[in-house]
């Protein structure tokens, strides 16, 4: 037979949902052969991940944001075939972004809980950070693969897969050529020259606020009421993708935090004894309870306030979605329990499956949940800890919180295209340390143990999140899932051993407590959350209950409760900009009676959207890189002045008109 010659397009049905007994068919037709791995696919996706597991652990511990790293993997891929003269690379570009993309989310999963360690005045040697990295990648990716068909095949067009959809759009335009690769390649070129002037050379804000006039300040200061706007165009892209519905929501929990939560605590402030208050909300941090009245800005209520709040909700949205997902759990595991009993039905049924929903077998799966599971023990009991009850209560925890809060962190990923990993990492520490407290073990043993099974449970989390991504890609373009699946592994034990030196590196250069330190923000976080818990502080729990029932209400009416937790928790800034590219989507694709032409601008403007993302997150790389080797071209002075913030606003309202205008360019033939 005849290999069928894969098509240059997506097909129109790539986005949207089917229409009863509409089927959907991918580039790489489920009939046709496609080359997808090779020993260049293999090696050039082994190279990406080394690279990138470097740069992002760097960036993310000086500034707490770690980039995602498929799209700018998947432009190398694409530039280097073509300049290698290779065709037909679509699915060996595939391979190699789904290699080379497990390092943004190991990255995630170890930064934001291991350097906590080093915070609070312990040690984590290399071999610690290594498997603890490693054997939460792998639970991440065996516990994912029951789900992959539920939310990359029936959930068809249900879900807008933001950062899926931006990198799908590059391999095929990459793919394709012409016109489309030309706009794709303008845009990453205008949305990449944008963030890189403003992360690099500070010519104008990331990011601007209320307080740029006086009456903003005055309403801060006063009244606690701020509003920012991150004006970067990869965040302007992402809204695009996301659409206006889910915009709304993330940023109406934003909104409930900043403009009704922190000004109300604000004022409360002012009548009643501030240190009682920030007892009562279980608010220990020593250098805050030593100055009361530092606490009650906007930026700090919401990061003490808003925050835990937002991660009950979190956690409660996570429950919620076990819940409802309980059926699609418990099919999973029967179809693991019949086909590991040995059925013959079951074991052949993967080799009648069509090659495009084909996954690695039920039973070999099993295999390495088992095998992980028993090293995550050996790990527990011999580098950690010293009785049976501790070990086996440790692996329960483990085992229980990522296999539950998988599903939640494809759910996010698919949702916005970020994984709320911190959230659910610092409910697994609380979790983790009240039950580790419960058999005995606090103190110094006690914080080692929380932060390490965080880790383990955070990358697990954050792999799932990242790894749907990889697979929703593969499901529109018509790879081999897997091919992708067995080739994840490697590209997990690879980020694995990059970040655990890269982690080392940093601590003895730079370190994570003092003046010159790191950031590392959300490791800042969990360690502030774990103390108390291990050596008998408080622990705001009516924040946590507060955010759980608000989720539950919202759950109730109807409104997705874990999108609106996320506004809660992520700040503003991050999320207004979303409704921003919201509302240019839903301008620019419903200016005309034609719902022909509407489409067309709309796809345009996905295709822009999309570049924007890749140019910031490319960019993203070059200034890590160039703070890696001590290149500093930052106006620090410029860049904090009042005017640097106004030029903010007018570049963006500038770069918002470009992606309207050129979006509305587009023609219906298109």
């Amino acid at each position: 037979m005849e290999e069928q010659k894969p098509q240059t397009s997506l097909p129109e049905n790539a986005y949207r949902e089917l229409k009863p007994g509409e089927e959907y068919r991918p580039l790489m037709p489920a009939a046709s052969s496609p080359t997808e791995v090779t020993p260049y696919s293999v090696l050039m996706g082994v190279a990406m991940a080394v690279v990138f597991s470097a740069a992002a652990a760097f960036l993310g511990l000086k500034v707490g944001q770690v980039f995602e790293a498929a799209i700018p993997i998947a432009i190398i891929a694409v530039g280097m075939g073509t300049v290698l003269g290779k065709k037909n690379m679509l699915g060996q570009n595939v391979i190699i972004q789904s290699i080379g993309a497990s390092s943004g989310v190991i990255v995630a999963g170890a930064i934001f809980t291991l350097p906590a360690l080093y915070i609070l005045g312990l040690d984590a040697a290399f071999w610690q950070v290594f498997l603890s990295s490693l054997f939460g990648g792998l639970l991440g990716i065996v516990l994912l693969i029951p789900f992959r068909k539920y939310f990359v095949k029936e959930m068809h067009g249900k879900y807008p897969f933001p950062e899926a959809t931006a990198t799908t759009e590059v391999l095929v335009s990459g793919e394709k050529g012409g016109s489309q690769a030309k706009l794709l390649a303008v845009a990453g070129l205008v949305g990449g020259l944008y963030d890189f002037v403003v992360g690099t050379f500070g010519l104008w804000t990331e990011s601007v606020s209320t307080r740029i006039c006086e009456w903003g300040a005055v309403a801060a200061d006063k009244f606690k009421v701020v509003f920012g706007l991150n004006t970067s165009a990869a965040v302007l892209g992402l809204g695009y993708i996301i659409g206006l519905k889910y915009a709304m929501i993330i940023t109406a929990g934003s909104c409930l935090v900043w403009f009704v939560i922190v000004p109300v605590i604000g004022s409360l402030a002012e009548a009643v004894d501030p240190a009682a208050m920030l007892s009562l909300l279980g608010v220990t941090r020593a250098d805050i309870v030593a100055d009361p009245q530092s606490i009650f800005t906007a930026e700090n209520l919401f990061a003490f306030i808003g925050k835990p709040i937002g991660i009950g909700g979190i956690a409660m949205a996570g429950i919620i979605g076990i819940i409802r997902q309980s059926k699609i759990i418990r099919q999973a595991v029967g179809l693991a329990v019949s086909e590991f009993g040995g059925g013959k039905s079951a074991a052949a049924a993967p080799e009648r499956t069509q090659r495009t929903q084909r996954d690695i077998s039920m039973k070999r799966i099993l295999t390495i949940l088992i095998a992980t599971l028993i090293s995550v023990f050996v790990f527990f009991h011999f580098g950690l800890l010293d009785g049976w009850v501790q070990s086996v209560t440790a692996i329960l925890i483990v085992f229980i919180i990522a296999f539950l809060f998988t599903t939640v962190a494809a759910n996010a990923i698919a949702i916005v295209g970020t994984n709320p990993v911190s959230g659910m990492t610092l409910m697994t520490l609380i979790l983790s340390s009240l039950v580790l407290v419960s058999v005995g073990l606090s103190g110094t043993t006690g914080m080692t143990a929380a932060l390490v099974i965080g880790g383990v449970v955070c990358t697990a989390l954050s792999m799932a999140g990242g790894f749907i991504t990889d697979l929703k890609i593969g499901y529109w373009l018509g790879t081999t899932p897997r091919k992708q699946e067995a080739w994840k592994f490697l590209g997990t034990f690879v980020a694995a051993a990059t970040v655990a030196g890269v982690m080392i590196i940093l601590n003895k250069s730079y370190g994570f407590v003092g003046e010159g330190a790191l950031v590392a923000p959300q490791a800042n976080a969990m360690a502030a959350v774990i103390q108390p818990l291990m050596t008998g502080g408080q622990t705001p729990w009516m924040l946590y209950f507060c955010g759980a029932a608000l989720a539950l209400v919202l759950t109730s009416i109807g409104v997705p409760a874990l999108a609106f937790a996320l506004g809660m928790f992520i700040p503003m800034e991050l999320n207004a900009p979303l409704v921003v590219g919201g509302l240019v989507a839903w301008f620019v694709s419903g200016r005309s009676k034609d719902e022909g032409l509407n489409k067309a601008r709309f796809d345009r403007g996905t295709l822009i959207a999309s570049g924007f993302i890749a140019g910031g997150a490319l960019m993203g790389v070059v200034s890590a890189v160039l703070k890696f080797v001590g290149v500093d071209w930052f106006l620090s002075g410029w860049a904090s002045s009042n005017a640097a913030e106004w030029t903010g606003l007018a570049m963006y309202l500038v770069l918002i008109g470009y992606f309207a205008w050129h979006t509305l360019r587009a023609k219906k033939e298109e």
